[in-house]
């Protein structure tokens, strides 16, 4: 735990004022307390996490559950309106703007996001469905994407259309 809170502290370059550096401190925590042995001082670690997220959330605006599966280095830009499913997987190096969601397409139904390494995603986009974002994807300001978006390529629009793909040229 204390090495991947090392490397959240250099993602956010070292300034403890990120309210981004917040809410992943408040996830560690929440995923370290899953190891703990001891059902008394698990159910208290339970407790002190559900009382840090409710104060992180609304110190942030952000909400990352700690059932949310996230790789390394994960940053979070700006203030507010971040909200991310509880299945959704994020990988390595990823940064996510204000007023993403990563959710679930229809209420009741499973199947949250999964994103690659190096993805960015814009301020505003929605992301739905069990869907996948590939490696090196980035996602437009606004988008709202429903289908998967292969690795390198970037996504516009609503709903979100590929305009460009490694490798290919503009359409």
């Amino acid at each position: 735990m204390f090495e991947l809170i090392r490397e959240d502290w250099q993602t956010y370059q070292r300034d403890p004022w990120r309210q981004g550096l917040w809410v992943m401190l408040v996830y560690r925590f929440g995923r370290w307390r899953y190891g703990i042995r001891n059902p008394i001082l698990r159910k208290l670690c339970s407790l002190l996490y559900k009382w840090l997220k409710i104060v992180s959330q609304i110190l942030t605006g952000i909400d990352l559950p700690c059932e949310t599966q996230v790789g390394r280095r994960l940053r979070i830009d700006h203030f507010g309106g971040v909200i991310i499913s509880g299945d959704a997987i994020i990988g390595d190096d990823v940064i996510l703007r204000h007023g993403v969601t990563l959710g679930l397409k229809h209420e009741g139904e499973r199947g949250a996001p999964r994103l690659g390494h190096k993805v960015e995603v814009g301020a505003g986009a929605k992301i739905l469905g069990d869907i996948a974002i590939g490696d090196g994807a980035k996602i437009g300001a606004n988008a709202v994407v429903l289908h998967d978006v292969p690795a390198g390529a970037i996504a516009v629009g609503i709903p979100a259309k590929i305009i460009s793909q490694r490798g290919l040229s503009d359409v």
